[in-house]
């Protein structure tokens, strides 16, 4: 793909060192695993280590684990300088703490901004120089379809994510004459401990952590700025950006929009809400 007149310089994923944030479960650990597959090196990095050490022998070969808090910016440093070089980032760890907005916590507001917003920074800004340096790399964030439709009982998450999405596009410009892309990926609910409790489908599009891997691997090739999961979400995506307020409530109210406000089981989202609540005590 070209931006601006640059080429970006082509990624040959079985020589590639790949660093894979929120690698110990769900979406981070499928992309490890496709990753893998495809010969690269992949470097699955967690707050939780001993998930990270499960996946990366599950998978096996040269897979590896590395503890990584990503709101700490020290942390990436000493990865960034143990690894030596990074040459695909994917930035994938995330919290998705669910409660109307004005119940919500101060810790777990802070919380999700950080790990959501300020990890993608701090991981771009400590690993995109070396990229620059050696004249390509690639970066991949992991958003959501929430960073472009507000949902009610998501707040805060929406806001990340929105956010995310911003992050993404002009960070994107800012790298593309260097040889170093940016793309998000925007997957609708996926199969995973982050949306336990709250029932899924019923015109909500739902999808599994491989069919995100997937998605996150072919922008290797593709470089696309945005790739929604499903795929056909595309031009759903651009009809939201046009369509009024009236028509986005009914489309809401039909796909039972309220869901995360008012039909979370708790007791089956229990285990989750425990590891978000632990990461807010580390800080």
């Amino acid at each position: 793909m070209t931006l601006f007149g640059n080429s970006y310089p082509r990624i040959d994923l079985s020589d590639s060192i790949v660093l894979i944030t929120g690698g110990g479960r769900g979406i981070g650990r499928a992309t490890a695993e496709l990753f893998a597959a495809k010969g690269a090196r992949v470097v699955l990095a967690d707050v939780d280590l001993a998930a990270a050490e499960v996946a990366a022998g599950a998978i096996g070969g040269s897979a590896t684990a590395l503890q990584l808090d990503v709101r700490s910016r020290d942390d990436w440093e000493k990865a960034v300088a143990e690894l030596g070089r990074v040459d695909v980032l994917i930035n994938n760890a995330g919290v998705m703490p669910v409660a109307a907005f004005l119940d919500e916590t101060d810790a777990i507001i802070e919380a999700t901004m950080d790990i959501n917003v300020l990890g993608l920074s701090h991981g771009m800004r400590v690993v995109v120089p070396g990229m620059i340096d050696r004249g390509y790399g690639h970066v991949v964030n992991v958003a959501s379809l929430a960073g472009k439709i507000p949902i009610p009982g998501l707040v805060a998450y929406n806001a990340s994510k929105f956010a995310a999405v911003g992050l993404s596009a002009a960070a994107r410009l800012e790298f593309a004459p260097h040889g170093v892309s940016v793309s998000t990926i925007l997957p609708s609910a996926v199969r995973t401990m982050l949306s336990s409790g709250i029932e899924l489908g019923h015109g909500m599009p739902t999808v599994d952590p491989e069919d995100v891997a997937a998605a996150i691997v072919a922008t290797c090739r593709s470089r696309k700025a945005e790739t929604p999961v499903p795929g056909y979400l595309s031009a759903i995506d651009l009809g939201l950006a046009v369509a009024p307020e009236r028509l986005l409530n009914l489309v809401r109210s039909l796909a039972d929009g309220n869901r995360a406000l008012t039909g979370v089981d708790h007791s089956a989202r229990a285990a989750y809400e425990s590891r978000v609540l632990s990461v807010t005590d580390q800080s």
